[in-house]
């Protein structure tokens, strides 16, 4: 048990990461059936849809779960109220201050924790009352940080600006990273790419083998004059860097981006014209089966015994 556990209410100090278009009642009730802590990504649903999702994840589950909101969602308001509804008790927040939501929260018996990409936002959160932080590197798939701090560099920053339960994010995938990031400092390990290709992770299949093998390279931060995002090479990708490369504006880029990218790419597996949105760690995972969430949890609680036992052998 450590503050993380304590505070979640879980048996492992693992998150699962609030992914569009894959993290849906079914992923999120696995991860928290299997002793970690599922959280349903309301990045892309409607409210009605985040309500059902809600609903379906109570009855799949008697263990904790959460919900992640970006905090730049259009219908904020309509989710709060459904948060409050719904009696969820663990909320994630992202993209965007926390000031505004975390009392309001609170108030209602909801424990918040807020992601950050430096230690400056870190402070503010803390500032603004959250219960833990998620400090979130440049190697995390999804939108990312302007800084592009990684994060072997960010978790000791955020560890010496924060007194909160830290939760460190991006680039972890296998038990070895968990006990990496646990030494510099963080109680617990969110988790994404790992669980967005799983079997109950609600991406297309096409999407979770085409991202099955991957190499070193094939992840690029881009399109970073809107909201950076880190983007798995296809057509679609190709095609952002070009225009990048001669200087496209703000709103050409807006325009190239259009509608429903990331839905088209990751939930219908359009692997050209899609955005595929997939942390640097996935060349890790090249050749692997797509796994189920339990066999996912005992692989990385198993190797993060071994290489602890390994360590102490070796100091």
């Amino acid at each position: 048990m450590n503050r993380v556990t304590s505070l979640f209410g879980i048996k492992y100090p693992i998150i699962q990461a609030g992914m569009v278009w894959c993290s849906g009642w079914r992923l999120a009730s696995a991860v928290s059936n299997s002793g970690g802590l599922g959280l349903i990504g309301s990045g892309s649903m409607h409210p009605e849809t985040l309500q059902e999702h809600i609903r379906k994840c109570r009855e799949a589950t008697p263990n904790s779960f959460g919900v992640n909101i970006p905090l730049m969602y259009p219908q904020i308001e309509e989710i709060m109220q459904i948060i409050v509804e719904e009696g969820v008790k663990i909320v994630f927040t992202s993209a965007g201050s926390p000031k505004k939501w975390t009392g309001w929260l609170h108030d209602h018996g909801v424990t918040v924790a807020h992601v950050v990409s430096s230690s400056r936002f870190a402070a503010k959160a803390e500032e603004a009352g959250v219960d833990a932080i998620v400090a979130e590197g440049f190697e995390a798939g999804g939108h990312n940080g302007r800084e592009e701090t990684t994060t072997l560099c960010l978790v000791p920053a955020v560890r010496e600006a924060t007194t909160l339960p830290l939760i460190a994010a991006g680039g972890i995938a296998t038990g070895e990273a968990m006990l990496a990031v646990r030494a510099l400092g963080a109680e617990g390990a969110q988790i994404g790419t790992r669980f967005a290709l799983t079997a109950e992770s609600s991406a297309s299949e096409a999407f979770k083998k085409y991202c099955l093998h991957l190499e070193e390279g094939d992840t690029r931060l881009l399109l970073k004059k809107l909201s950076p995002v880190r983007l798995v090479r296809n057509h679609f990708r190709d095609a952002v860097e070009a225009a990048e490369a001669i200087g496209a504006t703000e709103e050409e880029l807006r325009i190239l981006l259009g509608r429903g990218r990331a839905k088209l790419g990751i939930f219908e597996g359009n692997l050209e014209e899609g955005e595929l949105e997939l942390g640097q760690v996935s060349s890790l995972l090249r050749g692997k089966d797509i796994q189920s969430v339990a066999a996912v949890m005992k692989e990385l609680m198993e190797e993060y015994r071994r290489t602890l036992d390994r360590m102490r052998d070796r100091l």
